[in-house]
């Protein structure tokens, strides 16, 4: 297994019952209009033809697929599983990112709460904090609303394998909710129905809770040479004997170019004013975005459309005359694939370090699940916290940790 040990900070970050109501109601928000828009550019496309958003955007991303247009999604729900990064800046509570494809880090949240827990017993049965426990009760919930069933639905997680840094978060989860933990080579597909391998013969699978990227889902309809995938998976999805979730095709919401229109795309399908802000964005496709980001490179924070995990941006106040220099020529060749940001002054929160009390910079990504009649937020999230002295950079492939995030009652 790939070892990648995330230090826990022991001083938790709190927030009283109306902050967390007002992030509450912001993420219910946005996650129904993306549901709403993911469905709407598979089908009719109405937010294109309006304007809403630009369609060469919509259409030109890597991660749209033209294998969904038209393809009836379960209820729906494209997103049933989403973690939203926010933060809270001069001006109150913001969306900073979305990861509507397999978000992460939900485990770290748990093992956060085990461990102060058990440090401070005493504490936190005197603080009143609502409780996140039972998120893969939830998660099971969710994922099994999705289909309809005669018997009990068989559950899957599907992981790239031990490999892969997460790997033991689709296992925990897995074990928690009573899944089966599989990769691809664990499911084949007969007429169009996905079963997995088992000492006792094949057996059906009815809830694929997927943990790979759609490029690598099914080497029959995606990429190839995909070793991680299930021949004939995408198949058996479109002809519904199968759920995945989250649905192949999510990607293109949680795209940095398309973040920006997510505000428009809120008052477009709901007809109504968002309830967190996104954070101020240039988008380098257009002239004005790009020319904005040249002059102002030691200023701005600089990413990848498709990036994660902290890698391939640029932190402009902490970054070189060379590292510009080089950074400038990237976007000129391909300024498409970036957009740009103020440098936030992000929240601090109190983090013992070296024996001490000392501010670091955090955010929270809290998870949200959309089944087939509700949505579930648990009350808490991955508080992640950049422990790097004057870092902004809270990614735990990039040096950053966590923290517990106490949510407290009214």
């Amino acid at each position: 297994m790939s070892e990648h040990i995330i230090p826990i900070d022991c001083v938790p970050r709190v927030l009283t019952a109306a902050e967390w109501d007002h992030i509450d109601r912001g993420l219910r928000q946005r996650l129904t209009a993306m549901n709403l828009f993911l469905r709407d550019i598979y089908h009719e496309g109405y937010s294109l033809r309006d304007g809403v958003i630009p369609h060469e955007l919509v259409l030109g991303c890597p991660q749209y697929r033209v294998e969904m247009r038209g393809l009836k999604v379960p209820h729906d729900v494209y997103v049933a599983v989403c973690g939203t990064d926010v933060v809270r800046t001069n001006d109150g509570f913001a969306v900073l990112e979305d990861n509507l494809r397999v978000p992460s880090g939900v485990s770290y949240m748990l093992a956060c709460r085990t461990a102060i827990k058990r440090a401070f017993p005493r504490l936190y049965r005197a603080q009143g904090v609502r409780e996140i426990a039972r998120y893969p009760e939830h998660l099971y919930t969710t994922l099994t609303s999705l289909g309809s069933w005669g018997r009990d639905p068989r559950v899957a997680v599907l992981t790239p394998g031990h490999y892969n840094s997460a790997y033991y978060e689709h296992a925990f989860l897995a074990g928690e909710m009573g899944a089966e933990l599989v990769e691809g080579r664990d499911l084949v597909v007969h007429d169009a129905i996905v079963y997995v391998r088992t000492a006792s013969g094949l057996k059906r699978i009815d809830v694929i809770y997927r943990r790979v990227d759609d490029d690598f889902l099914d080497p029959v309809t995606f990429r190839s040479d995909s070793l991680l995938g299930v021949p004939g998976l995408f198949n058996a999805y479109r002809t519904g004997n199968v759920v995945i979730a989250n649905a192949p095709g999510t990607g293109v919401a949680d795209d940095k170019a398309v973040y920006s229109y997510v505000p428009r795309i809120i008052r477009y399908f709901l007809d109504e004013e968002p309830i967190l802000a996104n954070v101020e964005t240039h988008l380098c496709r257009e002239p004005d975005g790009l020319a904005y980001t040249l002059d102002h490179l030691e200023d701005l924070v600089v990413k990848e459309v498709g990036g994660s995990g902290g890698y391939g941006m640029l932190v402009g106040p902490h970054s070189t005359a060379a590292e510009r220099e080089t950074y400038a020529a990237r976007l000129r060749a391909d300024p498409t694939n970036f957009i740009s940001q103020p440098v936030l002054d992000l929240s601090r929160a109190s983090c013992f370090v070296d024996g001490r009390l000392e501010p670091r910079h955090v955010d929270v990504r809290p998870f949200v699940l959309r089944g087939r009649e509700d949505i579930h937020i648990s009350p808490g999230g991955l508080c992640r916290v950049a422990l790097r002295k004057g870092s902004l950079v809270v990614n735990s492939s990039q040096g950053g940790g966590c923290k517990d995030l106490w949510i407290l009652r009214d």
